[in-house]
């Protein structure tokens, strides 16, 4: 694959089935897959039909009665050689990501870093896996075992679509599940890669493949009766009908919803770092992020210094080609998308907020450029908490400046919103930081740093951001189940 803006045109399979690519065999309508960055079509991909999602479910099925009887040491060896080919291939992943999402080529190394060490650490867990003895009386005895589920499938959004992947696969197939993967069909590309890197390392063939299309391949996943669980990273209302369709086959879910998370900045903080950390919780992946901390608390007696610094940084931020090795911020997901997010901005300033800086869009120099989807990173003053800005998801790089005066204020408000994924605090008093994260209804809190995400901690929400977690020890329990055996040692006592 060429690595230049604009030049790039896909042309294999983007289905993958029993350790190949391949074409769905009932392809329904074509998906167009744009390059943010151009507004290009990169590749049209053909939506799987039942048979196509039939067949996937069925390899993997096959794949995890092999996958299941080998040891978590012998999982381990496979799972630590998939890592170090990511990690070889980094660069030439990182670019495919880049092409297909629009994201900074900066930011997408990040997320392969993120990716390999995902599968590294649930390597180093897949032998750790065991159950517990318990000593009964009479000389008999109890014990547990962690058993994998079965056929897993996972739905990923498009704004980390490699990294979303192993998120999902990673504790999956450590605990000796098969899996079928749905990417958005915004962003189809990498997660074929990851695939075939799967059965470079050795996994059984059918193990984990992947299935292209758009509500209605998922809804076939969902109700698959050979499928165990489904686990999905999107919006909010599709979170809810993947629970209605997982309900009629009582398959258990993992929710990782929306956000519209509090950063609460206290005067005493350290500002560098809390300016910092505003940025860093807003304009990521051009502020397409489900955790952002886009509810920036003040307190008003640093509000006019604070509000001043961070306009005077987002302003300084380097728009333009993703590929460039300075570009900060790249391309918005598409078109209808980057309408979206000006529509809340100019809803914004109808309502009262003012926006301080950026907000319009941007049309870089380079004219192969020119129909890419590139707004300024905006930031709104004067907001007020009822303002749709305020409330709702935008999913761009807006972010609102709201002061507050007391503590107790500041966290009701923080946590008077339907979400609940996220929530960060930048404060020098430590009893006090403590003391907000702990009265914040978030599940994924931060203080003095906003979206690192160290794969050893578990993530997932409160609310309407949805439940389990991925990432972290926590993660096994939401892909293994747990077996009771009780055994007798003497004689059985009968009623009867």
């Amino acid at each position: 694959m060429s690595s230049a803006t604009g030049t790039v045109t896909v042309q294999q399979p983007l289905n993958y089935r029993a350790g190949a690519r391949v074409q769905p065999t009932d392809g329904g309508q074509l998906e167009e897959v744009f390059e943010p960055a151009t507004g290009r079509v990169l590749c049209k991909v053909p939506c799987s039909g039942e048979k196509e999602v039939d067949l996937a479910v069925q390899s993997a099925k096959a794949a995890f009665k092999i996958w299941s009887q080998m040891s978590g040491m012998e999982r381990c060896r496979v799972m630590l050689e998939a890592a170090r080919i990511i990690r070889e291939q980094r660069d030439e992943i990182a670019t495919m990501e880049t092409i297909n999402n629009g994201k900074s080529i900066f930011e997408a190394r990040v997320d392969i870093d993120i990716s390999w060490q995902c599968l590294e650490y649930y390597a180093g867990l897949a032998g750790s896996l065991a159950g517990e003895h318990i000593q009964l009386p009479g000389g008999s005895f109890g014990y547990t075992r962690r058993e994998p589920l079965g056929v897993c499938v996972g739905i990923g959004a498009w704004n980390y679509p490699f990294q979303i992947a192993c998120w999902k696969s990673g504790p999956a197939l450590a605990c000796g599940n098969a899996m079928v993967f749905k990417p958005s069909p915004f962003t189809p590309i990498s997660v074929v890669r990851l695939a075939e890197i799967f059965t470079e390392a050795g996994v059984p063939k059918g193990l984990f493949n992947v299935v292209q299309g758009g509500a209605a391949t998922g809804q076939l996943l969902c109700q698959h009766p050979d499928v165990a669980k489904i686990s999905f990273t999107g919006s909010v209302p599709t979170g809810m009908k993947i629970m209605e369709l997982a309900a009629k086959g009582i398959k258990p879910v993992t929710l990782e919803l929306g956000g519209k998370s509090p950063l609460i900045i206290f005067s005493d903080a350290d500002l560098e770092n809390a300016v910092k950390g505003a940025l860093m919780a807003n304009f990521l992946t051009q502020g397409e992020v489900c955790c952002n901390g886009t509810r920036v608390f003040v307190e008003r007696k640093i509000l006019d210094t604070f509000t001043k610094e961070v306009v005077k940084r987002t302003q300084k931020i380097k728009i333009g080609d993703p590929l460039l090795e300075d570009t900060r911020m790249g391309a918005l997901i598409n078109r209808p998308h980057l309408n979206r997010v000006q529509g809340f901005i100019k809803q914004a300033k109808e309502q009262g907020a003012e926006v301080l800086c950026g907000g319009d869009l941007y049309v870089p120099d380079d004219p192969k450029l020119k129909n890419g989807y590139y707004m300024r990173p905006c930031v709104l003053g004067n907001c007020k908490d009822d303002m749709t800005c305020v409330k709702e998801e935008i999913f761009g790089p807006v972010m609102a400046i709201l002061p507050f005066d007391t503590e107790e204020e500041v966290l009701e408000r923080a946590n008077a919103t339907k979400f609940g994924l996220a929530g960060g605090v930048f404060t020098r008093d430590i009893q006090k930081a403590h003391r907000v994260v702990a009265a914040l209804k978030a599940g994924m809190c931060f203080i003095n740093n906003y979206n690192v995400s160290p794969v050893e901690l578990p993530f997932g929400g409160y609310k309407f951001s949805g439940f389990g977690r991925e990432n972290g020890r926590a993660a096994i329990e939401y892909y293994s189940q747990l077996k009771t055996v009780c055994v007798e040692m003497g004689d059985v006592e009968s009623v009867f």
